[in-house]
């Protein structure tokens, strides 16, 4: 059906209202005014190692940050008796932004993921992933610069409507999208590419076959779509864009897409860069931001100050960037590409013999040079 062509133009037009209410949400993101202040979470494992090797690099770069450190995960278990502790929701509600170092959600019945929990919490329904490429990595690709947009709040992540027969032989999970849910983060794609200076957007989807749930966000994301003219706009169903990524990933700009879809892609173009160690993340929403590592706590190597500190450097530079100093977000990434283009200090996962904090020194130095 030519209505679902992976790479046809995404065409219509949203009800006004609908159309009214996404534009606002995008857009108050942008206005958003929060202190200097920053709520920070160190994490857990390998997190306060990360953590402190970034806000150095942070206090080079003297933008003005106070920093206001609360407790999450593990530490926060142990210490307060739970994995989130209300003064913590507090503190991120109070300043509007958090940086984040990786938590541990402890394994079995009754725990569910701190970041999902996060994200729920505050609404954060944007998940904004680039996957840009750097020298001296182990990355089979080059040249590369893709964001993947995901929805972050709902889809296939519900944990309502999980249900398992009392035999345990059959599983049942919902896949839930709502036209709002679709509208709002595809209208943030499209901003976003306005405001970067991006070309092409791909809309990832698999309405040939679920044609409800991923019918309903490909409808919304080609009525969108008629609103942004000067973005070129195509579609592509994600086992497709799965085998593109590979193939060839120099012809995605923006991907946006699910919540599910793109936790698999924004991995993948991970990946296509070295791996998670240089991967960040930005949870985004109308009143709040949380910036973090996507990787793990990496317990086994946890005071061991061998951690790469980029993935956390980078969604710092991230935070820099929504707060307005886009400047200074870009000598971040460009004090990690000098650094491990000259490959000084750099950790063991980049095939150097520094340390955390040699790494850190090693920026710092070039950010002050």
């Amino acid at each position: 059906m030519a209505v679902l062509d992976y790479h046809g133009p995404c065409r219509g037009h949203l009800p006004e209202e609908s159309q009214d209410a996404a534009i606002r949400d995008a857009r108050k993101i942008k206005e958003l005014r929060v202190s200097k202040t920053i709520a920070v979470i160190r994490g857990d494992g390998i997190g306060p190692e990360i953590m402190d090797a970034t806000l150095k690099v942070l206090d080079a770069l003297d933008c003005g940050l106070d920093y206001e450190f609360v407790e999450a995960g593990m530490v926060a278990l142990e210490k307060h008796g739970e994995l989130l502790p209300q003064a913590t929701l507090d503190t991120i509600a109070k300043h509007g932004i958090a940086l984040k170092g990786p938590l541990t959600t402890p394994i079995g019945k009754g725990f569910s993921s701190l970041n999902v929990a996060l994200r729920r919490h505050f609404d954060l329904y944007a998940n904004v992933r680039p996957a840009l490429s750097f020298p001296g990595t182990k990355a089979h690709f080059e040249n590369i610069d893709i964001i993947t947009v995901r929805e972050n709040t709902e889809g296939a992540y519900l944990q309502e409507g999980q249900t398992l027969s009392a035999d345990g032989e059959v599983a049942q999970s919902l896949v839930r999208n709502t036209r709002h849910g679709a509208s709002r983060i595809v209208r943030y794609a499209f901003e976003l590419a306005v405001a970067r200076g991006r070309k092409k957007i791909t809309v990832v989807h698999k309405a040939n076959i679920i044609k409800t749930a991923s019918g309903l966000f490909l409808d919304v994301a080609r009525e969108i779509a008629k609103d942004y003219p000067q973005i070129t706009c195509n579609e592509m169903i994600v086992d497709n864009t799965c085998m593109q990524l590979v193939m060839n990933p120099w012809q995605f700009d923006v991907i946006v897409t699910t919540n599910l879809f793109g936790d698999i892609i924004s991995d993948l173009c991970a990946g296509l860069v070295g791996g998670l160690g240089l991967a960040p993340g930005a949870n985004i929403g109308t009143n709040a931001a949380i910036f973090e590592a996507v990787h793990g706590s990496a317990p086994d190597i946890a005071g061991k100050h061998i951690a790469d500190p980029c993935a956390l450097l980078l969604a710092a530079a991230q935070m820099l960037d929504h707060l307005g100093m886009v400047d200074k977000g870009t000598r971040i990434r460009n004090a990690i590409r000098e650094t491990l283009a000259a490959h000084d200090r750099v950790t063991p996962d980049l095939g150097g013999a520094g340390t955390t904090e040699t790494f850190a020194e090693a920026l710092v130095e070039r950010l002050h040079g």
